[in-house]
């Protein structure tokens, strides 16, 4: 089949998100100006450059208690500063508690039993436990087509990695399997890799 997504694709769910998939998942821990902690993920997320190390996050549609967008763009346009931490396959239901549409003042760490600390480069909490979380002063939020569609980018000033997620001198996905989104409602897990050596290399 083909469709131009104007006219609509037919099908009973949207196949977009289904096809740029798996997509890493970004547990977007932030803080506003008064100190109430917010954590969501985002599956928009990625990897920009590594010299110096940039992240970004997409934040799509919006809620009733914010002006514009999420409470993790508000958060961070208020205060410039958010924690990317890496999803375990073993956090994947309290991932899921935190995606909840809970009003602003709620707390996703206390509502999903979770643990935060302070990071060490910037003014944000954390989440404890985590595989690894880059901690990110935003560079640019820019503003996407569409209507509450925005891009977070920020550069990595701090990286947590936990110990027994390094071996043999190499971060190893294998040891936390991390958490990727699929279409729908669908997600999986990395727990096979295999080496491809460049040419020439």
């Amino acid at each position: 089949m083909f469709y131009q997504p104007q006219d609509g694709h037919g099908l009973p769910h949207n196949p977009f998100k289904a096809i740029v998939s798996p997509r890493p998942i970004a547990w977007v821990s932030t803080q506003d100006a008064n100190g109430q902690r917010n954590l969501a993920p985002y599956s928009f997320f990625n990897a920009l450059a590594d010299n110096p190390p940039q992240v970004m996050f997409a934040s799509t549609g919006s809620k009733d208690d914010q002006a514009e967008g999420k409470d993790s763009l508000a958060n961070i346009r208020a205060t410039g500063v958010f924690c990317v931490n890496i999803v375990a396959e073993g956090m994947r239901d309290a991932m899921n508690v935190s995606s909840g549409g809970l009003a602003k003042e709620e707390d996703e760490f206390a509502k999903a039993g979770l643990e935060a600390t302070q990071c060490d480069t910037i003014d944000c909490p954390r989440l404890i436990g985590a595989p690894a979380s880059l901690e990110c002063r935003m560079t640019q939020i820019i503003t996407l087509q569409g209507e509450n569609n925005f891009m977070t980018i920020g550069e990595v000033t701090g990286i947590h990695l936990r110990d027994d997620c390094i071996v043999d001198g190499i971060f190893d996905v294998t040891t936390y399997r991390p958490l990727s989104r699929l279409g729908y409602k669908d997600y999986a897990v990395v727990d096979n890799t295999f080496t491809l050596a460049r040419p020439g290399t």
